[in-house]
């Protein structure tokens, strides 16, 4: 489960980097911040709750601009997120 997380926390990443949008560079920012400290200590606390912002966010870009936001990375990221707050 915990790769899963890494994997769709990268894609997001490279997602927000491919956008180039000032509005998302401090989520991005926080969520490599995140994902860095997870590798430290595997504690996927942090790295859940900024993945749930990045979800939201992309979320709303996507009904705005639904042609640039991969469906399939939301899919993902929501999967792995839901599968957290069930534990």
């Amino acid at each position: 489960m915990n790769e899963k997380l890494v994997k769709s926390c990268n894609d997001v990443i490279t997602t927000f980097e491919k956008l180039k949008l000032d509005e998302y560079k401090e989520l991005n920012s926080k969520l490599i911040w995140c994902l860095g400290s997870y590798k430290n200590d595997k504690d996927p606390v942090g790295l859940i709750e900024t993945g749930a912002m990045a979800l939201n966010a992309l979320k709303g870009y996507k009904t705005k601009n639904p042609r640039k936001v991969n469906k399939k990375i939301i899919d993902n990221l929501e999967k792995v997120i839901s599968g957290y707050s069930k534990n």
